[in-house]
């Protein structure tokens, strides 16, 4: 079956599922770990050279980081199965205004969140009870952080979108030349190399604006030359301006889906305020062993992605047996890569903090221990994962929501206040696997249930004009049809 994509997109709706999510998630595996590997060389930039105080201070701009991209991610993934969707259905034009709208309102987004978050660095600080000798250099690494924001959330976003028309390889390039960029840079601006003065802390952020900012520039240039669906030319360039029923649909299915990245992430400022108590070193040991967890759960978003892209493209061309197919591949792929990561990291673990810590640091140790206790718990957040990026992919995004507040603050900050008093530090790292675990049993109940297969995140006006495509309609807009069988529109789960 032919289908709408980009040229360098995947044909996710036919031929084998485990070939085609294994094409498609491995260039999204390799975006993740260049992203990954872009911070950790940064944090390595930071640590070895600006000392353990500018990696704590570091962790809590990330962190806070974090939570604005959660906003973005939300909104992007929503654009994701919209085109994924458009793309199944084999319709261009539902893809575009899908792109416009997303563009459109992300931008202006981006730069607001730029502005009130310079104002509001200290405040946020405050809130994270940032260690006092690490306030200074995380105000400043914070601010600029900001600054890169809309260049930041656009390239996101457009990352994102590209892969719902199959095309991950794209994404992958660019992400690699941020990466590079940033790489070269950071130490040239941190240090003051050459005639460039030493910018501190400020300069790692500085070179993420630098970076952001070429792959975003770049990443458009090869989206016109291609002549990708989601390039706007001409009237297309209308699209810019927010439709209304496709915002709804972003919003709708967006924000729960954001919300939930939201709630991981004040879930973690919790966390970060009670490890900020037990000291710099502790702060630190716990920010190296982040920067090792990013590559622990890498296998595991990545084949979230392909789940959602893949079910979208097959709800779309009515496919619902390839949508089974794909989650059973998904799971199994993530034991495979994600038991044989965490394996490694386990034999591997001091090694690997050294880079962050040097060999001498208190921190190592305590990083080790960290490791040690809670790595273990990612084989059960890729299953949670899979089965989250499958239902989405057909807007059911309520109830996983809901599962992720459970399993965040009932579980597991219950488990580090409430376990605290008898653990002791133990309590906070065993209750990063405490809360994965509760989240894969719920997630693997709901999907049981099946009531995830009932309505579309396309909106109804969307459907409509696809069953206008192959019979006659009483009207040109549709307006007196109701969704074509398969796209039931639903207002709540």
């Amino acid at each position: 079956m032919a289908q709408a994509i980009g040229k360098e997109g995947i044909d996710l709706i036919s031929g084998s599922v485990p070939k085609a999510m294994a094409l498609f998630a491995i260039p999204t595996l390799g975006s993740s770990v260049l992203q990954s590997l872009n911070g950790s060389v940064n944090a390595i930039w930071v640590g070895r050279f600006l000392g353990e105080n500018a990696l704590a201070a570091t962790t809590n701009g990330n962190i806070v980081m974090f939570l604005l991209i959660s906003f973005v991610f939300g909104f992007g993934m929503a654009a994701t199965i919209l085109v994924g969707q458009a793309a199944g259905r084999r319709d261009d034009d539902a893809a575009r205004r899908v792109m416009g709208t997303a563009l459109g309102t992300i931008v202006p987004l981006g730069i607001v969140i730029a502005g009130v978050g310079w104002v509001a660095a200290p405040w946020l600080l405050d809130v994270l009870g940032t260690p006092e000798p690490a306030l200074d250099l995380a105000l400043a690494y914070l601010r600029v952080i900001f600054v890169a924001m809309p260049a930041t959330l656009t390239f996101t976003l457009t990352m994102m979108a590209l892969r719902g028309t199959g095309d991950s390889l794209t994404p992958l390039w660019f992400m690699g030349l941020s990466v590079a960029v940033d790489i070269v840079v950071n130490p040239v601006l941190i240090l003051g190399l050459g005639p460039v003065p030493a910018l501190g802390i400020a300069g790692s952020g500085l070179a993420t604006v630098i970076a952001n900012g070429v792959a975003l520039i770049g990443i458009y240039v090869t989206i016109y030359r291609r002549g990708s669906v989601l390039a706007l030319r001409g009237r297309d360039l209308r699209h810019l301006i927010p439709a209304g029923d496709i915002l709804r649909a972003m919003i709708t299915k967006g924000l729960p889906i954001g919300l939930q990245m939201i709630v991981i992430s004040t879930a973690s400022l919790t966390m970060l305020t009670l490890i900020n108590r037990e000291g710099v070193i502790t702060a630190a040991a716990y920010g190296a062993t982040q920067q090792l967890w990013t590559y622990v759960q890498m296998p595991a978003m990545a084949l979230s992605a392909a789940a959602s892209a893949m079910a979208a493209q097959n709800i779309g061309a009515g496919q619902w047996d390839r949508v089974s197919l794909v989650t059973k591949w998904g799971i199994g792929f993530n034991f495979a890569l994600t038991g044989t990561t965490i394996a490694v990291l386990t034999l591997f673990d001091r090694h690997a903090l050294i880079l962050f810590l040097g060999a001498d640091s208190p921190a190592v140790p305590i990083g080790r221990h960290i490791q040690l206790m809670a790595t273990w718990g990612y084989l059960f957040f890729g299953v949670a994962q899979v089965l989250f990026g499958t239902m989405r992919s057909n807007g059911y995004v309520i109830a996983p929501l809901l599962v992720m507040v459970v399993s965040m603050y009932p579980v597991r900050l219950g488990f580090a206040f409430g376990l605290y008093p008898v653990l002791g530090e133990d309590a906070l790292w065993l209750s990063f696997p405490a809360g994965m675990v509760a989240t894969a049993l719920m997630a693997a109940w709901l999907h049981r249930r099946g009531t995830w297969r009932k309505g579309s995140v396309m909106p109804a006006g969307e459907a409509a004009r696809q069953g206008c495509a192959d019979r006659d309609c009483g009207s040109v807009d549709g307006t007196d049809l109701a969704p074509a069988t398969g796209y039931r529109q639903i207002a709540a789960e």
